[in-house]
């Protein structure tokens, strides 16, 4: 049965690795349903990852992220680059599955075997991106894709939480949102590498542009050879502005190679990733010890004084690992 389940682990894999969208489908599904093949899943895809770029994009509702999401698809097709895309929906409150609208307005893509497109639903996940994003990015890359775009659920003050996915954060703004305020408020400001004023043919542009680069001063400690994140205006709906945007993003990505930030960012990444997966592992054990004598005996010394609720959790801690 085992042998059974790596062989068509190992099938998917290889099929990923020739850009079988089936294959790519099915492998995030295995993440996404969280399958109990999971674990062989990650390590047929270990070997074959850390080829892609990840570009995290994020702002609030309404400033074009999928517009500009799916402009960024074109120019870099246009270099003859894989592109896949995570766009990171909000979950229905039916099915809890994504509402799909990123994959409707990027159908122009559709057809090319070049691009991949899925949307994740966040599931109740904090921080606009769905908690299998850092593995379904994983497949991704597997899969040869040399840029992965992650467009992030306009959630407000948690989509900070991008940051901590991409090796390069895009932050979109527009004019006539109020955005200087809300990304002040948001805290996007400490996160962005690069900044897209969009629908820069509107009245305001130049003048949001302005008081972005005005609250990036206000907020700079950066010392020589530091990135100063560069503010880029965009019109996505024609495709003008993209081709500064890749260039921005590409000189971000040697300004991090050159000083080893792109390896400390992964590095940062990973950790972080098998600390989820270990503190979710341990969550689960507790879980299951509702009932549990052990549970109910430390409890009860809780409640007779003999034991304060921090003692009493490292008792349990210390005999989940002990067993």
């Amino acid at each position: 049965m085992n042998g059974a389940v790596m062989q068509d682990v190992s099938t998917l894999v290889a099929q990923a690795r020739e850009g079988r969208p089936r294959a790519v489908a099915r492998l995030i599904s295995l993440v996404e349903g969280a399958s109990p093949q999971l674990r062989e899943v990650m390590a047929a895809l270990a070997p074959l990852t850390g080829g892609a770029y990840v570009v995290g994009l994020t702002g609030s509702p309404g400033v074009g992220k999928s517009t500009s999401t799916s402009a960024l698809v074109t120019a870099y097709r246009k270099q003859g680059k894989r592109v896949g895309v995570l766009a990171v929906d909000p979950s229905s409150p039916f099915s809890g599955g994504a509402l799909l609208g990123d994959r409707v307005r990027m159908s122009e893509h559709a057809s090319d075997p070049g691009v991949y497109i899925r949307s994740m639903a966040t599931r109740g996940h904090l921080g606009g991106l769905a908690w299998a994003a850092p593995q379904a990015i994983r497949v991704l890359d597997a899969a040869g894709c040399d840029v992965i775009l992650v467009e992030t659920v306009g959630v407000g003050q948690s989509e900070v939480e991008i940051a901590s996915q991409a090796d390069t954060s895009v932050v979109l703004l527009a004019p006539g949102m109020g955005d200087g305020i809300q990304a002040a408020k948001a805290g996007i400001l400490e996160i962005g590498d690069v900044y897209v004023v969009n629908k820069a043919d509107r009245d305001g542009a130049d003048a949001t542009a302005r008081e972005l680069n005005h609250m990036l001063g206000l907020g700079e400690s950066r010392g020589p050879g530091d990135w100063r994140p560069p503010i880029v205006k965009t019109v996505a709906a024609r495709g003008e502005g993209m081709d500064e945007v890749v260039e921005a993003l590409e000189k971000h990505r040697a300004w991090m190679e050159e000083r080893g930030v792109l390896a400390e960012r992964r590095a940062s990444r990973a950790a972080r990733e098998v600390e989820t997966i270990a503190v979710t592992a341990l969550r689960e054990r507790i879980g299951d010890l509702h009932g549990d004598r052990r549970l109910g005996a430390l409890a009860e010394r809780i409640v007779a004084g003999e034991l304060d609720p921090y003692r009493a959790a490292d008792e349990l801690v210390a005999g989940l690992t002990e067993g």
